[in-house]
């Protein structure tokens, strides 16, 4: 055998190998979490070694608990996921309408700065989230938005719109500019262009931007404690499984239970956008 051929085999058993190191390390928390979330809590602390559940243990009482209302003593997960829902979905529809003319804009006009102005928009990530929670937690008191759905999707908007106009950017210059010529000359404006030819081609990148964006709105902790700790029925979701990861007399197996419930809204995504997540992620590579 070759040398060339001896390293193809040899890395081609070490990717798999790599492969399914990384889909054990990634998929072994989730499944123990999903053990324990069907699991009753005497079984739990009579085995908690054990990574299978009999029939006979098997329960959803733990899901009933988190979803049922807390008026009926339950968790109010329901509630709380319909809040992350239009925080998550209201951030995700408004930064794109704001990043998509941004983004288009530096990819396309000629301007002083242009060059170099998508890299200033990363600015805003140089000031770390607790510098600025004080800050906009006043400012927002104020304008009577502190305890608001609306007021913490725009800070989330603040959040995530430099970042998006950057990653479509990288994706709006790799468009031919002739496609918009042809649009042109059959007599299309710029924005029936942008509408009609650009926005199809970059779906791709809208839609990887739109997973981002959502995953920050739904997972983030820091400003929705802050703007709506005083308010428990507009609770988003991560923050109430804060306040289950801090309860005493709450249960792991139903703490297991809401950390399911928080993660496959987004896993479900991902599954449903999987093509057009691939290739929005290597946005900035070129076309043939």
């Amino acid at each position: 055998m070759s040398r060339a051929q001896v390293e193809e085999r040899v890395f081609g058993v070490l990717r798999w190998v790599v492969i399914a190191f990384l889909a054990l390390i990634t998929l072994a928390p989730f499944y123990y979490m999903l053990l324990l979330s069907v699991k009753p809590i005497d079984a739990l602390l009579l085995d908690p070694g054990n990574l299978w559940v009999s029939a006979r243990d098997f329960t959803l009482d733990t899901y009933r608990e988190v979803l049922k209302p807390t008026s009926e003593g339950g968790q109010g997960f329901v509630g709380m996921l319909t809040n992350s829902a239009l925080v998550s979905l209201g951030t995700v529809a408004l930064t794109l309408l704001a990043a998509v003319p941004g983004a288009y804009a530096i990819s396309r006009l000629k301007f002083f700065g242009g060059r170099h102005v998508s890299v200033l928009f990363l600015a805003v990530y140089l000031f770390p989230a607790t510098l600025l929670a004080v800050p906009l937690f006043v400012m927002f008191a104020k304008m009577g938005l502190q305890g608001s759905l609306a007021g913490l999707a725009i800070v989330y908007i603040a959040q995530t719109v430099p970042v998006s106009i950057y990653m479509m950017k990288n994706y709006f210059v790799t468009i031919p500019l002739s496609i918009e010529e042809a649009a042109a000359l059959d007599g299309c404006t710029r924005l029936q262009a942008v509408r009609k030819v650009v926005l199809p081609l970059a779906l791709p990148s809208l839609m990887a931007t739109g997973l981002y964006i959502f995953m920050i709105a739904w997972n983030e902790f820091l400003f929705a404690l802050l703007f709506l700790a005083a308010e428990p029925d507009r609770w988003t979701v991560s923050l109430g499984l804060q306040q289950l990861a801090g309860g005493i007399e709450v249960s792991k197996t139903v703490l297991m239970a809401g950390s399911v419930v928080l993660t496959i809204p987004v896993v479900l995504l991902f599954f449903a956008a999987e093509r057009l997540l691939t290739e929005g992620l290597t946005s900035g590579a070129d076309k043939a």
